[in-house]
């Protein structure tokens, strides 16, 4: 069975205002949604106690915020948590618990009575929370900076900026599904950006890679024709591998809980979206830049670029 034909003929370049235009409002709705509403982050990156109880019965969660609020530990946020017999207590940092996140933890488990199981129970400080989001956030972007260097070092330097754009903007993209949903934005959630960005750059490279093997086969072929070439001679093993992929992730989607729901749902929509920027923007990018050809092609890869197609 084949899902995509051997030898696609795609416009992919007569076609890139329209992607563009698509990634460019998908850009205005991340960009607006973090402006607006930013990341609701976990506890990972504010610090506070997180306590997941699960009862025999059917929790009574009027008295379950009775008893939480009655320990005087200030603002406890209770959520019904998948079915009616577990429950979500969240208690926000404050003068009152800081540095005593373990004590908090240990005095909702008690003030809760028996019965309760309890399948996650966390305590973080301010600091530690502060130091985490800090680190996550440099880790992140030295990624996205280290692989466009090699990219840049791999093939040419206008690879690299074209890398660097592109997968900047899956993990960009990937963010603003976090703020525009706000799910819960902690470490797991960088560790999900991190895969995007290493997902996407994959894509990107095989695609870079076959069209630096076609202008040493077709020298005096114009830059457009040779992305459209390269793109189309990849897009059943880039399809595929976005499919097959997506096949894996789908299971950790709907049956990983809540804790794994943001994750899933950060590498499912990273895939798509890293896919779409890997055929229509990164290698369309090269048009915007100094041309990777020289002599009667200058001419051309500019025009190219100018919107004459």
């Amino acid at each position: 069975m084949r899902l995509l034909p051997d030898n696609t003929k795609l416009d992919f370049v007569g076609h890139r205002v329209i992607a563009f235009a698509i990634d460019g409002v998908l850009l205005i709705a991340t960009v607006g949604s973090l402006w607006l509403q930013g990341l609701n982050l976990g506890i990972d990156f504010t610090g506070g106690v997180v306590v997941e109880a699960r009862h025999e019965e059917p929790i009574d969660f009027a008295r379950v915020r009775d008893a939480a609020n009655g320990l005087g530990f200030g603002e406890v946020a209770i959520q019904r948590f998948g079915a009616d017999n577990a429950v979500l207590i969240r208690v926000q940092p404050s003068a009152r618990t800081e540095g005593q996140e373990q004590v908090v933890a240990d005095s909702i488990k008690g003030g809760l009575g028996s019965g309760f199981t309890f399948d996650r129970v966390e305590a973080v400080g301010p600091k530690v929370s502060a130091e985490l989001f800090q680190s996550g956030v440099i880790a992140t972007i030295l990624a996205v900076i280290v692989i466009a260097a090699y990219v840049a070092f791999r093939f040419e330097w206008q690879f690299g900026v074209a890398a660097f754009l592109a997968t900047g903007h899956d993990v960009l993209m990937a963010v603003g599904l976090f703020s525009l949903f706000q799910l819960d934005f902690n470490l797991t959630s960088i560790a999900a950006l991190l895969l995007v960005a290493g997902y996407s750059i994959n894509d990107t490279v095989v695609i870079f890679d076959r069209i630096r093997e076609n202008r040493r086969k077709h020298k005096k072929v114009d830059l457009g024709v040779l992305i459209n070439l390269s793109t189309n001679q990849t897009l059943r093993r880039t399809f595929l591998t976005s499919f097959t992929t997506s096949l894996a992730v789908l299971p950790l989607l709907l049956f990983g809980g809540s804790a794994l729901f943001g994750f899933a749902a950060a590498i499912l929509w990273g895939i798509v979206i890293g896919t779409y920027s890997s055929t229509f923007v990164a290698s369309c990018l090269l048009l915007y830049m100094p041309p990777l050809q020289s002599g009667t092609q200058l001419a051309t890869a500019r025009s190219l670029a100018a919107g004459g197609d």
